[in-house]
C-alpha cells in the first residue's frame, strides 16, 4: 500500500488530506492527515493524474515511424510530464479503421507504462467497429492519408456513425485547397478554414446525434460558435493545446517558424487571449497537447506538429502563476473533464481523487521553477517547442497506479 498526505486538489475543492492506494493501484481511502505516511507534502499540490486526450505516439502495425516515437517512449514522456493516461490518434501509415486493424494496434499499445485508449479513424467508406471506441475524423489534409477531400463525402460516411463519440480535426478541405500555394503556413491554413469546418462539425453533431469533440481550437470565432452551440444544448466539447495558449503569430521569426509549425497554425494575440479566458471560464473543456513527435530533420523540412507530453504539467504552472487559474481550474481541465471522457472507454476511473478511482496522481510544486532543457525530455524525437522556457513550477512526482516516479 502507498500513502500520501498533502494538499489534495479536486475540480471543486482543495483540502489537506491523506490518500491510501492499495496493491491493485486503486484509491481505497481518503481521510484526514495522520502525520505518518510514505510521502508527506507541505506546499505541493496533489492532483488527480492529468489525462491527455490528444497524442500521436506514431507506432502502428508497420512500425515505419517507430524511429521518432513508440508507445514506450511516449509513455515515458507522459510520466515525465505528469500525464498518467492518454488517448492516441489514428493517422498512422497503417491506421486503425476496423476491428482487425484496431486489435493489431491495441496489442502494441499494451507495452505503454500508462493506460492508453486508441481512437479509430473515420475515412472514406469506413464503418463503426463492433466494440465501443472513440472515433477521429480529419476533415481536410493534415499528417497522414486519413482525411476527406470534400464535406459532402464526409457527411456520407459520418451518417453511419449516428450516436457515437466523434472528435473532429476542423479544417475545411476546400479552403485548404484554395490556399495551398500561399508562401506562408498560416496563410495556407487560414482562420476561415477552421471556422467554417467548426460550423460543419456542429451541424454533423446535431444532425447525427454525435457525442462531438472539437480538437485543438485556435480561433476566437471558432470558440464563439462552440459557446453558442453549448447554449443550444448541442452535445459538444472542445480542446485547446498549450502552443495556442502560449505562443501567437507575432512571436514567429525566421529562426523558429519551422519549429513552431503545426495544424492549425498559431493565430493572433487576441485569439490567444480569448482562448485562455474561455479555458478559464469553462467554455473550453480540456487541455490536450496534440503531441506530434517529429524529428528535428523533419521539422526543418517543414512538417507540422510539436512534441509536448514532456511539458504538459509544467505548462499548467504557467496558467496558475501568470493567468490566475486556480488549482481547481487545472484539475477541471486536466483531470476531471478529460477523465470523464476517457472513462467512457476504460475499465478504470480517472479524474478525481476519490475512493474507487485509479491511484494515479500528479504532484506539482509551484515554488520551484523549471527551465526546459533537452536532457530532461523523454520523447524519442528529443526536442520541445518550450526549450529554454522557464516555467514557474515543477513536477514533484508522478504516481501511476500506486507506483512512484519521482523527479
Amino acid at each position: 500500500m502507498l500513502s500520501l498526505e498533502g494538499k489534495i486538489v479536486n475540480f471543486n475543492k482543495v483540502f489537506r488530506g491523506r490518500i491510501e492506494i492499495n496493491e491493485s493501484g486503486i484509491i481505497n481511502k481518503i481521510g484526514s492527515p495522520t502525520g505518518v505516511a510514505d510521502f508527506i507534502f507541505k506546499g505541493e499540490f496533489i492532483f488527480p493524474g492529468f489525462v491527455d486526450l490528444h497524442v500521436h505516439a506514431r507506432e502502428c502495425a508497420d512500425h515505419s515511424q517507430d524511429y521518432k516515437e513508440d508507445f514506450i517512449s511516449a509513455s515515458e514522456a507522459a510520466i515525465g510530464g505528469g500525464v498518467v493516461a492518454f488517448m492516441e490518434m489514428p493517422n498512422n501509415p497503417t491506421p486503425p479503421i476496423d476491428d482487425q486493424s484496431y486489435a493489431e494496434k491495441r496489442k502494441l499499445s499494451l507495452k505503454s507504462k500508462v493506460e492508453v485508449v486508441l481512437y479509430v479513424g473515420i475515412g472514406e467508406g469506413t464503418e463503426p467497429l463492433s466494440t465501443p471506441v472513440p472515433y477521429k475524423v480529419f476533415m481536410g489534409p493534415s499528417i497522414g492519408t486519413l482525411f476527406f477531400h470534400s464535406l459532402l463525402d464526409l457527411e456520407k460516411t459520418i451518417s453511419k456513425y449516428r450516436g457515437y463519440a466523434v472528435s473532429f480535426h476542423c479544417e475545411d478541405p476546400t479552403i485548404l485547397e484554395e490556399h495551398k500555394n500561399e508562401n506562408v503556413h498560416a496563410k495556407r491554413r487560414p482562420p476561415e478554414a477552421e471556422i467554417k469546418a467548426i460550423d460543419f462539425a456542429l451541424l454533423m453533431i446535431e444532425k447525427y446525434n454525435l457525442s462531438g469533440k472539437i480538437c485543438h481550437c485556435s480561433t476566437k470565432e471558432g470558440i464563439e460558435k462552440i459557446k453558442n452551440a453549448k447554449i443550444r444544448k448541442v452535445n459538444v466539447v472542445a480542446e485547446v493545446s498549450p502552443h495556442h495558449l502560449y505562443y501567437d503569430q507575432a512571436m514567429l521569426t525566421e529562426e523558429n517558424q519551422n519549429w513552431m509549425q503545426m495544424n492549425p497554425p498559431l493565430r493572433t494575440a487576441p485569439d490567444r487571449q480569448y482562448l485562455i479566458q474561455n479555458l478559464k471560464d469553462g467554455v473550453i473543456d480540456f487541455i490536450a497537447t496534440d503531441h506530434a513527435p517529429h524529428t528535428k530533420e523533419e521539422k526543418l523540412k517543414g512538417i507540422s506538429g510539436t512534441p509536448q507530453l514532456d511539458t504538459y504539467a509544467l505548462f499548467t504552472t504557467w496558467l496558475m502563476k501568470e493567468h490566475n487559474f486556480t488549482p481547481e481550474d487545472i484539475a477541471r481541465v486536466c483531470s476531471y473533464n478529460p477523465g470523464k471522457f476517457f472513462n467512457q472507454f476504460s475499465e478504470n476511473k480517472y479524474g478525481e481523487i476519490k475512493e474507487g478511482y485509479i491511484g494515479s496522481l500528479t504532484v506539482l510544486d509551484l515554488n520551484k521553477p523549471t527551465t526546459v532543457a533537452e536532457n530532461m525530455l523523454r520523447t524519442k524525437c528529443g526536442w520541445s517547442p518550450f526549450l529554454g522556457v522557464t516555467f514557474p513550477g515543477s513536477i514533484a512526482m508522478t504516481v501511476i497506479k500506486g507506483k512512484i516516479y519521482e523527479k
